[in-house]
């Protein structure tokens, strides 16, 4: 299985992401957690960042064991903001873990990475 990790900071100015330190998070996903690559964007949702995740997502559509874990904002929002992008790459959201991060240090982040790889890893595991 293959994960690749993307980050969204929120433009860098939303007091909900002031906890992280988004120039060190990368070097400390890779080496703490059991990933292919971690990226930074300023803002996923924004023009640049929709063609990165697009690009991102097509390149994985032709690998069937990769996950795209995208760390940001809510969950939902993220689902309802990349709506468009899984209809125009055609990939299969099932393989798409998007990831809550706000208010978080790099420890809480890793934490919650490793929670949702664990998670693709033993699907049958119960969750806390």
């Amino acid at each position: 299985m293959k994960v690749k990790t993307l980050i969204c900071n929120c433009k860098g100015f939303s007091e909900l992401f002031r906890n992280a330190d988004m120039n060190t998070l990368p070097f400390d996903i890779e080496s703490e957690l059991d990933v292919d690559y971690a990226i930074v964007h300023p803002q996923l949702c924004g023009q640049g960042g929709s063609e990165i995740l697009e690009d991102v997502l097509r390149s994985a559509g032709n690998e069937p064991d990769t996950y795209i874990v995208v760390a940001g904002c809510a969950p939902e929002a993220q689902l309802k903001l990349f709506k468009k992008t899984f209809r125009n790459t055609g990939f299969d959201e099932k393989h798409f873990v998007p990831v809550d991060i706000r208010g978080k240090t790099n420890d809480g982040i890793l934490d919650r990475l490793k929670e949702e790889i664990e998670a693709l890893l033993h699907p049958d595991k119960k969750r806390h």
